[in-house]
């Protein structure tokens, strides 16, 4: 009897102490602090490279619509797109281009499916790339492939991602080659 009235004094003394109850709620709200913070950083370097990629399509059709670049061919261009990115790793083999001649009087769209590349060890052919002359309408489309830097957690986890774990980034742009 004495032993069980001794069990219910340290029980009760145990169930009014406070000193575990800072650390309970940093245990709950932690991680997700962490979540939080991880997400927010990941969107974060995803939205540079997405803007990098633009501006650097942009600054690249630029050349070629004024016809400073030359008659450009797709290493040509993909080149010159990593070379304006500036924050983009291994563009080179993560970069893919698709340019297509669209025609303003018989107008038919472009497929809404982006040519990208699947694996860097597998190399796919060029489906669409075709050099426009003067006064023709083109339709230049990049895809690039980057690696999360959380990819299995937080954001990182919830994009959707490709065989190799990585997610895919569009840039388009549309543009009449000036006259020569």
């Amino acid at each position: 009897m004495a032993a069980l009235s001794r069990i219910r004094a340290t029980l009760r003394r145990f169930r009014r102490r406070q000193d575990g109850a800072v650390t309970i709620e940093f245990v709950i709200i932690f991680p997700v602090m962490l979540l939080i913070l991880f997400s927010t950083v990941e969107l974060g370097v995803i939205n540079l490279r997405q803007i990098m990629l633009e501006r650097a399509m942009d600054m690249t059709v630029r050349e070629i619509r004024l016809g400073t670049g030359g008659n450009m061919q797709h290493d040509e261009i993909r080149d010159r797109i990593c070379d304006y990115s500036g924050t983009i790793r291994n563009c080179a083999t993560s970069l893919k281009l698709e340019m297509v001649q669209l025609d303003p009087f018989n107008w038919t769209s472009v497929d809404a499916t982006p040519d990208c590349i699947e694996s860097i060890e597998e190399s796919n052919p060029l489906i669409n790339f075709k050099n426009g002359g003067s006064n023709d309408l083109m339709f230049l489309r990049a895809c690039l492939n980057i690696t999360p830097l959380f990819p299995g957690w937080g954001l990182g986890k919830a994009f959707q991602k490709d065989g190799d774990g990585r997610i895919h980034l569009y840039a388009s742009s549309a543009f009449v080659q000036e006259p020569k």
